[in-house]
């Protein structure tokens, strides 16, 4: 597809029509004061930077446990390098810079020690009381968990932040009440009895630029890691054609490009063809729907920041070959079961003794609860935890706790 440069939004001052106005925003849960110094998504992004939560992610597991080392990617480092893309794709499609790189900082907040693997785990030991689900537990934390502020729990963000949390990969139920992806989380359903986030309707293109961020900085990280990890190798990259093409690009100007560069410029080919592939789609989306302001884009009736369909087919042959190569494979498999084992232990031994959280909020707070709330409360309290601190607890419960090398 091809990019109208003459659209493109390079200066900080001008905005589209469509994009969030921090202004206008609908407001807070809790009524505050405006900054004279801040917008109202600067502030939401600035509290989400100085959450508690958002410190966590450094020593939480993307795909390769820190013990692996330093140079992996971390929670943490993916939320930097998707916040530099969705700002990217902001600023280029004369969005609000802030709220897009707000969404992408916080939306990993509610994901457990050891990644996918702990929420797998976490879920599974929750079903009976509702299930666990990331993206749901990011809002307890920002609307519940996070105890900074005198006068309310949580960081007391916008609506329109919180609407992206949740709507960022699309509306969760149709206009009738039936779940899209399943049941709606009960925490989500909760939280918009009090604060409704109206979540039949598609979210922002700030939010919805945050979520193709996502995308397209863990396939790119994914294969970096993956190849510095040894469970990929350029011949193996050659099956996915577009990355095939990169690398044929990259060897016709560089034919004798040391490893670690040639990966480097791979990596950086595919974010700018992701990327500039997604602005393209966008802008012609917008031309068709012609949105004159953000309320058009909430009720486009379709997912405006996206990739084409060769794009698209190109991103599913990438999932294809690291779930192939990387997230299946046998030695990957044999940490994901250890780390299974240590989220569920926990749970267990916290559940039938929760003083061993050796928390005095935590302990005080389950105190006298039924089973069904206990169990959400000991939930929370895992799914806070990073994986070192994961590791820590339960070597001192436990006489003997996995080996996730």
């Amino acid at each position: 597809m091809t990019i109208d440069t003459h659209a493109l939004g390079f200066g900080y001052g001008e905005k589209a029509v469509y994009a969030t106005n921090p202004w206008e925003s609908r407001g807070r849960l809790y009524e505050e004061g405006s900054s004279p110094t801040r917008s109202e998504f600067q502030r939401d992004r600035d509290r989400i930077v100085h959450a508690t939560a958002f410190r966590r992610l450094k020593h939480k597991t993307q795909v390769f446990i820190a013990q692996d080392g330093d140079h992996y990617r971390t929670r943490l480092t993916h939320t930097i390098e998707v916040a530099q893309i969705a700002r990217a794709l902001a600023r280029a499609l004369k969005l609000d810079e802030d709220l897009a790189e707000g969404v992408a900082l916080v939306h990993d907040f509610g994901h457990t020690p050891f990644g996918h693997t702990g929420e797998d785990a976490l879920h599974e030991v929750l079903l009976p009381y509702g299930g666990f689900d990331h993206n749901a537990q990011s809002l307890r934390i920002v609307t519940k968990l996070e105890r900074r502020y005198a006068d309310f729990d949580g960081l007391n963000l916008t609506w329109e932040m919180l609407e992206g949390l949740v709507k960022h990969n699309g509306p969760l139920m149709t206009p009738d009440g039936k779940g899209i992806r399943g049941p709606v989380p009960q925490p989500i359903l909760d939280y918009c009895e009090i604060h409704d986030l109206e979540i039949a309707s598609f979210a922002s293109l700030e939010a919805q630029v945050a979520a193709i961020a996502d995308d397209i900085a863990y396939n790119t990280h994914d294969i970096d890691d993956g190849l510095r990890s040894g469970y990929l190798t350029f011949e193996m990259l050659e099956e996915v054609p577009f990355l095939a093409q990169l690398m044929a690009e990259v060897r016709e100007r560089y034919p004798h490009l040391e490893p670690s560069r040639f990966t480097h410029e791979i990596m950086r080919r595919q974010i700018t063809r992701m990327v500039e592939d997604v602005i393209a789609v966008s802008q012609q989306a917008l031309a068709e729907i012609k949105p004159g302001n953000v309320a058009d884009i909430h009720a486009a009736g379709r997912i405006v920041a996206t990739f084409s369909p060769e794009m698209a087919e190109a991103d599913k042959l990438i999932k294809q070959m690291l779930f192939k190569r990387i997230y299946r494979h046998p030695d990957i498999m044999r940490i994901r079961a250890g780390a299974a084992q240590i989220v569920t232990d926990l749970f267990h031994a916290y559940m039938n003794n929760p003083r061993e959280m050796q928390s005095h909020y935590w302990v005080d707070h389950i105190a006298g609860l039924a089973i069904a709330p206990k169990a959400r409360h000991v939930g929370d309290y895992l799914a806070g935890m990073t994986d070192t601190y994961a590791i820590s607890a339960h070597k001192r419960l436990f006489d003997q706790t996995p080996d996730l090398r």
